[in-house]
């Protein structure tokens, strides 16, 4: 993007009518402090192009996240005498069955044209105190992929109807960072039309994963994702990407710069 930015600064063709901002934002992978912090700036503008590894494909839409921590509680005992006492994990054990079961079946069926279908993933455990204890408590954190027209208070409607309907009982709650709704921007707006065409790309695609443009998109801004690599690489321990992609993706966005007003 930088690269871009300094070749069009350099080109005769610079827009005549377009102010181009770079923004360099902090904390994408945590909380989005950065892109929650610009959206509520005030900052007007036509288009966002996020950068993140598309493949040199214009993202329109990605799913958004939802972070979620389930609890059982139980009654602790000695491990000698475990009738005298009644297990978290054993409760949370048929929380997990229903969520990874039936639940995700029924997330399956839903579909979106772009993104495809929500997806739920137990990622994390914790529970007991040592072997020779019943454990009185256990807590579980749920990753929750959302698609348009899901809602934050909705997914958690769901879960406690669902956990209502298997005979557990939990404490459903929210983790503390702000909302990460879907993304869908409509390809047709003209903006959003010269980044395609700077792309070589005739038509919309969607992304699995959640990143700023949502943020920016709620904020007023209307927002799409560009950029090189594959995020089959990303998160990874040789994560890595194509100096290739980097140079191709840097032509396109210098002739989308070069296309506006």
């Amino acid at each position: 993007m930088l690269s871009a930015l300094i070749a069009l600064v350099e080109s005769k063709r610079r827009p005549p009518a377009t102010e181009v901002v770079f923004a360099g934002l902090v904390d994408e992978e945590d909380a989005q402090a950065g892109s929650r912090a610009l959206a509520a700036s005030g900052l007007c503008a036509d288009l966002a192009v996020v950068g993140e590894p598309t493949g040199l494909k214009v993202v329109t839409a990605h799913k958004g996240d939802l972070w979620l921590e389930i609890e059982t509680r139980g009654r602790a005992a000695h491990g000698s005498r475990p009738d005298l006492g009644k297990s978290a994990i054993v409760a949370m054990a048929t929380v997990v069955r229903a969520l990874e079961g039936d639940y995700a079946a029924d997330l399956r069926r839903r579909r979106h044209g772009l993104l495809g279908s929500p997806t739920v993933n137990v990622g994390t455990i914790l529970g007991g105190v040592q072997p020779n204890i019943v454990p009185d408590r256990c807590q579980i954190r749920v990753d929750r992929r959302t698609i348009p027209g899901e809602t934050e208070a909705g997914v958690r409607r769901e879960i406690r109807r669902m956990l209502r309907r298997v005979g557990a009982t939990a404490r459903v709650a929210k983790l503390p960072h702000g909302p990460c709704p879907p993304l869908e921007t409509d390809h047709r707006q003209p903006m959003v039309q010269l980044l395609l065409r700077a792309a070589d790309q005739t038509g919309p695609v969607g992304a699995d994963y959640f990143c700023d443009a949502a943020i920016l998109a709620t904020g007023g801004i209307p927002s799409v994702v560009f950029g090189p690599g594959n995020i089959a690489q990303a998160h990874t321990a040789d994560e890595w990407i194509s100096l290739r992609q980097v140079d191709g993706a840097t032509a396109r966005l210098r002739r989308f710069l070069e296309s506006l007003p």
